[in-house]
């Protein structure tokens, strides 16, 4: 007997299809025999149906259900009938109807599953492993799903504002200025590698060049770095660019293709998004990246403690350090061993010493801080920081970039512990005024924060002159979504004089950047218009959407936090002919890597 395979989706029937002849494809969920009659629970992407058998109403039918187990894939015929109504499932939309099946078939049959599909605690690496079963899973489905939604969304949003989609090469040479790359040996050019794309940035900027205007990618990139939850080997980012505009016009046009992307998910996020400079930023929430959807600010005490004598301090700030606290509200109830457990934490963060001042009930103060500082200081100090009687304050003292990390991450630590954070929140916030460079110990010299081709201020051109890199600023905005970068962007260099000035500060010498950049410098010197852009990274975007603290639960087929692939066991190791053909000799030792 020949049927079609689906007349109607398993999650679309109910009673407005009663006496319906359906054909019905899918999943068998669970099977429950119930003295003789037999359910089954069918389950496509859509959802979950019910079918019956009874042996006394269809024997030949009876005999395939029995044979039928979890995972098998059938194919039915029948009429669509109303449940009796004390067997309802409310909790299904198809609760109140069934179909006793007039014909079925059984289209593949299944091994036991090695987890049950419908439980959350299976471990995550099991889940890898047998992807292709978890994808299965109604959640891991409608992860994919909103993706898909929000993908169409932003292909819609581009088309309609005039971008063209154009698609950049894969196989590209190695730049230096980030993460490791990817490298790719080549067969016809022995001796000599190709790099994966950590972003499309260089092409992107020559697309401008060659006159597209408005462009427009859902990229796949690639970066050697260790993983996180939110990192993966291969990602993809929504990447634009666009000609003749200011940061004014990249931030409206982004705001546009968030709401739209957000209303996808049945979210409602309304523009214009509020602008934070990032020394706002790390002066408040000692974060470029701030969960705005709670407070707990930070607050800065260092001209006070210059006026007292507290001398460690003093050292510290007159060395170039800074020295930020934060208000715990009713931690002035905390034991000692709560504040020595939050102080461990503090020192496991970077930091040496944790300063704590405690404001009792009674409206006394009690520190050993207290004994370094003037009745008045410690006035001040109070007022400063807001602290009421019960409140505690913490604070500490170091270089910058330490002291805004160690800060910024006991902030988010109290904000949930205290259950401060409001979930039901969409917080979208801009970072804009970055610094143009960042100085590296490890590299003994400034790199860029961003990327070479970002834009500084033109009112700081004169710094790059005198080599006061460390106070030049960048045309570079981040968006920050719930405490999390969502994405970032700037206005791009499209003077060469201004590009070898950034090369330079860089130490990148004339040999570098011909090797690393040279089509590019060459390619600013034929008419290249202003140009600025952005990229969002659409693996994060859409975990925050889903709830989800992995990445790799919105990609179909992720790596591990080792990098691995554990469905495909990659990577593996090329076998001996292989590496002849390209040139590759391997030192790997496994003994040396245990």
């Amino acid at each position: 007997m020949q049927l079609r395979m689906k007349t109607n989706n398993c999650g679309e029937l109910n009673l407005s299809n009663i006496d319906q002849e359906v054909t019905l494809s899918g999943w068998v969920d669970c099977v429950r025999d119930l003295g003789g009659m037999i359910f089954i629970e069918l389950r496509d992407r859509t959802g979950f149906f019910q079918l019956v058998s009874d042996p006394q109403k269809n024997p030949e039918i009876h005999k395939v259900f029995e044979k039928i187990r979890n995972e098998y894939v059938i194919t039915i015929k029948g009429k669509v009938t109303r449940r009796p109504e004390e067997t309802y499932n409310e909790k299904l939309p198809t609760g109140q109807v069934e179909v006793y099946p007039e014909y079925v078939e059984i289209l593949s049959e299944a091994k036991p599953v090695p987890f049950v599909l419908d439980d959350d605690s299976v471990s995550e690496d099991v889940r890898l492993k047998y992807r292709y079963l978890d994808i299965r899973r109604p959640q891991m489905f409608s992860n994919l799903k909103l993706r898909h939604k929000v993908v169409q969304a932003v292909r819609n949003y581009f088309d309609n504002n005039g971008f063209l989609e154009v698609e950049t090469p894969i196989l590209i040479n190695t730049t230096p200025e980030g993460a490791r790359d990817y490298l790719v040996p080549s067969r016809v050019q022995p001796g000599k590698f190709y790099a994966l794309p950590q972003s499309p940035q260089i092409f992107k900027q020559l697309l401008m060049v060659g006159g597209v205007e408005r462009y427009y990618q859902v990229a796949k990139c690639f970066r050697d770095e260790d993983l996180r939850a939110d990192r993966q080997p291969e990602f993809t980012q929504i990447d634009l660019e666009m000609s003749f505009v200011e940061q004014k016009d990249i931030i409206e046009l982004v705001e546009g293709l968030l709401v739209e992307g957000f209303k996808a998910a049945g979210v409602e996020v309304k523009p214009p998004f509020k602008q934070m400079t990032w020394q706002e930023a790390m002066d408040k929430y000692g974060s470029d990246k701030p969960d705005v959807r709670f407070g707990l600010e930070l607050f800065d005490i260092g001209d006070i403690i210059m006026e007292s004598e507290f001398e460690i301090v003093k050292k510290t700030l007159e060395a170039g350090g800074i020295v930020r606290g934060i208000r715990i509200p009713g931690g002035a109830s905390y034991s000692r061993k709560e504040i020595d457990d939050i102080t461990k934490l503090a020192v496991s963060f970077g930091a040496k010493a944790l300063a704590n001042i405690i404001y009792n009930e009674d409206g006394t103060a009690k520190s050993p801080v207290l004994k370094f500082v003037s009745e008045e200081q410690a006035k001040r100090i109070q007022e400063r920081a807001g602290a009421e009687a019960g409140d505690i304050i913490f604070f500490v003292a170091d270089k910058p970039k330490l002291v805004y990390d160690i800060m910024g991450r006991l902030r988010l630590h109290f904000g949930k512990k205290l259950n401060l954070i409001d979930e039901s929140k969409h917080a979208l916030l801009w970072i804009v005024d970055f610094p143009m460079f960042e100085w590296s110990d490890e590299e003994e010299r400034f790199m860029a924060m961003h990327h070479p081709f970002t834009s500084p201020c033109l009112d700081d051109l004169d710094k790059l002159d005198n080599g006061d890199l460390g106070n030049v600023k960048s045309v570079a905005y981040d968006i920050v979504y719930n405490g999390t970068e969502l994405g970032g962007g700037s206005v791009r260099i499209h003077s060469p004089e201004v590009q070898k000035k950034i090369f330079k500060a860089l130490k990148l010498t004339d040999e570098d950047v011909q090797r690393k950049f040279g089509f590019m410098v060459n390619a600013l010197q034929y008419g290249t218009p202003p140009h600025a852009g952005l990229a969002i990274g659409l693996d994060r975007w859409i975990a925050l959407l889903c709830r989800c603290e992995s990445i790799r639960d919105v990609m179909a087929f992720p790596k591990n936090s080792a990098a691995k692939d554990l469905m495909c066991n990659a990577p593996t190791e090329a076998d001996y002919k292989q590496l002849r053909e390209l040139y590759i000799k391997s030192t790997y030792n496994p003994a040396q890597h245990k």
